[in-house]
């Protein structure tokens, strides 16, 4: 039954047991009895036809191309820009999420349960083969979630500024992440994953980030002429900063952050953004936030209420701008809740 819907990962496995019990994967079984698999409960494991409603009676569930994903981090690639995510790579629904979290969720409790029942330190060739079918069907559906979110670790790289770390580290520590939080995410809670992930994302990246400044301190070089450090970090930073300035100017200029209109004169005589550009003024230096209330009435501290409250704006649909077309509302949705 299960087999059918996780490619019968179980079978091949199940006859590689030799006649006085032993097997070629006996290291596997060992690694597997060492440590108890954790699993998010639900109520649906324990009920009649369990295997059968979550594997066979369940829709299919798309399976991710990552054809686009394995070009972009290719060690040879002279790119130094962090990689978009490729149009043709799908975004799970709801539902299809509801779906493969149940069925991974599913194999671990099966896998839990074998362990529980094992009370010997040599299991029957019976028990073996049942933990290691629902062992590698966990881990294939495993596979699946990953890949089919692989898109949120470049999507929150993108908005990461961590001077001279290597940008393939930075993906690494996402992609692990990306693993902790399959394994932790409840799906019976109602939320999509990808607001649990990229949290959990951007937590990794704050933690690599740590580590590698504490090596840094700890391990500094010494000036040396013959290993003199290029500026390529420095262009790189500079680069990015000019990057993110013209697309927040874009933003302003065509309003994607619904900004109102005493927001966008206020962020307009502050940075020097606006229809000002136009008309020669973008050389004129900002003005300060006492001038601009002069000039439109408001206080000095109303003012800069306004422009935070802007830049808050500005800053949330960036971030959503970033994201999978399927994941803005739910995330965007998400952020708003908890700024207002």
């Amino acid at each position: 039954m299960a087999r059918r819907a996780a490619g019968n990962p179980g079978s091949k496995n199940s006859k590689t047991f030799s006649r006085n019990g032993e097997s070629a994967t006996d290291p596997t079984i060992i690694e597997i009895l060492a440590t108890p698999v954790e699993y998010v409960d639900s109520p649906e494991f324990t009920r009649p036809g369990a295997e059968r409603r979550i594997f066979d009676d369940a829709p299919e569930v798309r399976r991710a191309d990552v054809g686009w994903y394995r070009p972009l981090m290719d060690p040879n690639s002279t790119s130094t820009k962090a990689p978009t995510r490729h149009r043709d790579s799908i975004v799970l629904t709801a539902a299809e999420e509801q779906v493969i979290f149940l069925q991974y969720n599913y194999a671990r409790f099966r896998v839990r349960s074998v362990q529980d029942s094992i009370k010997t330190a040599r299991p029957g060739i019976r028990q073996r083969t049942e933990l290691l079918r629902w062992y590698h069907i966990a881990q294939q559906l495993r596979h699946r979630i990953a890949e089919a979110n692989l898109a949120l670790v470049l999507a929150m790289s993108k908005r990461i500024r961590m001077g001279d770390m290597e940008f393939g580290d930075l993906i690494s520590e996402g992609n692990m992440a990306l693993l902790r939080s399959i394994d932790k995410f409840d799906i019976g809670r109602g939320f999509k994953f990808s607001t649990y992930a990229c949290r959990a994302i951007l937590k990794g990246f704050s933690r690599h980030g740590g580590k590698h400044l504490r090596y840094r301190q700890r391990f500094g070089a010494t000036y040396d002429p013959e290993f003199e450090r290029s500026n390529y970090p420095e262009e790189r930073r500079a680069e990015d900063i000019r990057d993110s300035a013209e697309e927040v100017k874009q933003f302003v200029l065509e309003n994607q952050a619904e900004l109102t209109d005493v927001e966008r004169e206020v962020i307009h005589h502050r940075f020097r953004i606006g229809p000002g550009d136009a008309a020669g003024l973008r050389h004129e230096r900002p003005r300060t936030l006492a001038q601009v209330g002069r000039m439109i009435g408001l206080t000095k501290e109303r003012v800069r209420q306004i422009q935070n409250k802007a830049l808050g704006k500005l800053r949330l649909a960036v971030e959503e701008s970033s994201l999978p077309a399927g994941e803005r509302a739910t995330f965007g949705s998400t952020w708003r809740e908890q700024a207002g």
